[in-house]
């Protein structure tokens, strides 16, 4: 069984070219044949649309507002936001959510903001992508506030929120991404909440070039490296890597369809 893994979520604009294209190359050399780069301010969209149109079938595309950028960009439209949506090489909406460790931007900006990705992303039907830092209750009100049916259609991306969030998320129908943060001396907590989680609710993720794992600690961080992240999660479920990442590449599929050629590549 050959291994082929997604990295569901990295910032392939953060590195430089020559720099992007080696990292692309080490990734593919490595099973990680699919990459989710993440477009985080909207005056960045065809920068980022040209990265992923370069490095097709490897790499697609998702675009949002992070929030430590909505009061530099203002908080954006929800037409416009489902416009993106719609686009043929948008193939989700974020990162998007709630940011009160930094505060780089004031909360009720944060919170309109991310309700208007999670409306639009139901208009578009594309899934959306969650950061949030210090504020599980927050982010867990305005889930639960805007869901549909009971039910969301996103990810908790670069997990490090406590187990009342994830399981909501779970009960919303939702996906909790793991990084490198998994792979960490000090996440106890973090790999308990994984270890529980069902498995075909998980996706695997870089967030390059930020949260190297062990044993790259130290180094920018790249694709290539989601296979430590897969290693660790493999323990913990009591499971093959070939069946993490034949998992995980499945539930990417399931979340992001519009992103199928990443599967497949």
């Amino acid at each position: 069984m050959s291994i082929h893994y997604i990295d569901s979520h990295c910032h392939l604009d953060h590195l430089e070219e020559d720099q992007r294209a080696e990292a692309v190359r080490r990734a593919v050399s490595a099973g990680v044949r699919g990459m989710l780069t993440i477009c985080t301010s909207l005056s960045a969209i065809d920068r980022v649309a040209a990265i992923a149109a370069q490095n097709k079938p490897h790499v697609a595309m998702a675009v949002g507002l992070h929030p430590h950028r909505v009061e530099q960009e203002g908080v954006p439209l929800e037409d416009d936001l489902t416009e993106i949506g719609f686009r043929s090489d948008v193939v989700g909406l974020g990162e998007t959510g709630l940011d009160y460790f930094y505060n780089k931007s004031p909360r009720d900006q944060q919170e309109e903001s991310f309700r208007r990705h999670i409306r639009a992303s139901h208009k578009s039907q594309v899934p959306f992508i969650v950061h949030t830092r210090d504020a599980d209750e927050e982010t867990a009100k305005i889930l639960k506030e805007e869901a549909i049916n009971g039910q969301q259609n996103g990810v908790l991306h670069c997990f490090s929120s406590g187990r009342a969030l994830a399981e909501l998320a779970i009960d919303l129908g939702m996906y909790i991404s793991l990084s490198g943060i998994l792979t960490f001396n000090n996440a106890k907590e973090i790999r308990d909440i994984a270890a529980d989680m069902p498995l075909e609710r998980l996706l695997i993720e870089t967030d390059t070039p930020f949260l190297a794992p062990v044993p790259m600690r130290g180094k920018s961080n790249q694709p290539a490296y989601v296979v430590h992240t897969a290693k660790i999660l493999a323990g913990l479920k009591g499971v093959s890597e070939e069946e993490i990442a034949l998992q995980t590449t499945n539930n990417f599929k399931r979340l992001f369809p519009k992103a199928s050629e990443l599967a497949e590549a």
